[in-house]
């Protein structure tokens, strides 16, 4: 088959692709417009988050038999539509949910031992161990929504403290060892920190609001590493001033353009520049299921899947 390369990925998936006998074209630059002018050329396209994959391309892409996102979602493709098209498609949650797990609970240690701001007090002479007293994770209760690949990782990840886990999903039985699923009204009854883990969809947009976050019986820490999209930013800042949410270590922003990139390329909104300069914020730039290892393991699911698939 030819496969088209839309975005730079781990060499191994061009080279095990070429292995199996297909051929592999890459264009990392050239206008949407360029690439639906020769679209119908191709079998396969790989792609990350360059542009949306909508019905307009997928009616030119006459030819084409799977398209492969390197990344945990498909929330970039207008799935439906490629469904009827008959076009398989291929995610690999299975090659960042160890980092997605592991970036989390980071995050989560570093707001409770406030490692962030210690950090830049040392930096600059001061040395404030008083201000700096932390937070114990044992005896807490932690609730995930979402318990797909990265729930589950992350659940995974808290069994060597003394926790509570709860998982709330809306497939039904997928709780496991590492968590006991219940509904949402007895999670936000208990839980002391929220971890999201749910994907971009007409039911998680814009779910964690004001109402939401007062629907929780105890003051609780946010750890939002699945999408910005999930979460109102200026209920969050409401929420953090009047200390309903008592911190929140945040991978993502409802800011964020669809390639991640640019995100300051204008004068930041008055609820991102708060988050900017809350100690009880941390930030990092969409990396949570982008280490080393994933980078490979990514590419490698999707080889696989393409070989599972086709061969």
């Amino acid at each position: 088959m030819n496969v088209l390369h839309l975005d730079s990925n781990h060499p191994l998936l061009i080279e095990q692709l070429a292995a199996l006998g297909h051929t592999n074209h890459e264009d990392y630059s050239s206008s949407k417009e360029a690439i639906e002018s020769k679209i119908h050329t191709y079998d396969g396209l790989i792609i990350r988050s360059r542009f949306r994959i909508d019905a307009a391309f997928l009616d030119k892409a006459i030819n084409l038999k799977f398209i492969g996102r390197v990344g945990a979602g498909l929330e970039n493709i207008d799935t439906e539509y490629a469904q009827t098209k008959g076009v398989q498609l291929i995610a690999a949650p299975e090659g960042n949910q160890n980092a997605v797990g592991e970036h989390a609970l980071g995050m989560l240690l570093a707001l409770f031992n406030k490692l962030h701001t210690a950090d830049r007090e040392v930096r600059q002479g001061r040395w404030q161990r008083e201000a700096n007293r932390g937070l114990e994770l044992d005896g807490k209760t932690i609730g995930i929504i979402g318990y797909g690949h990265m729930g589950k990782a992350f659940a995974k990840k808290l069994r060597g403290f003394d926790v509570e886990v709860l998982c709330h999903d809306l497939k039904p039985n997928v709780g496991d060892e590492n968590a006991q699923q219940v509904s949402l009204e007895i999670l936000q009854k208990n839980a002391q920190i929220l971890s999201l883990h749910v994907p971009h969809t007409e039911l998680t947009y814009q779910m964690i609001d004001t109402n939401f976050i007062h629907q929780f019986k105890h003051p609780f820490w946010l750890l939002n590493t699945a999408r910005g999209s999930c979460v109102i930013t200026s209920d969050l800042v409401a929420a953090l001033k009047s200390k309903t949410v008592l911190g929140a270590g945040l991978d993502v922003l409802e800011y964020e353009k669809s390639s991640f990139e640019n995100l300051f390329s204008n004068t930041p909104p008055p609820a991102l520049d708060y988050l900017l300069k809350a100690d009880n914020v941390m930030l990092s730039p969409h990396v949570a299921g982008w280490t080393v290892e994933s980078h490979q393991k990514l590419a490698q699911t999707i080889v696989d899947k393409i070989v599972n698939y086709f061969h």
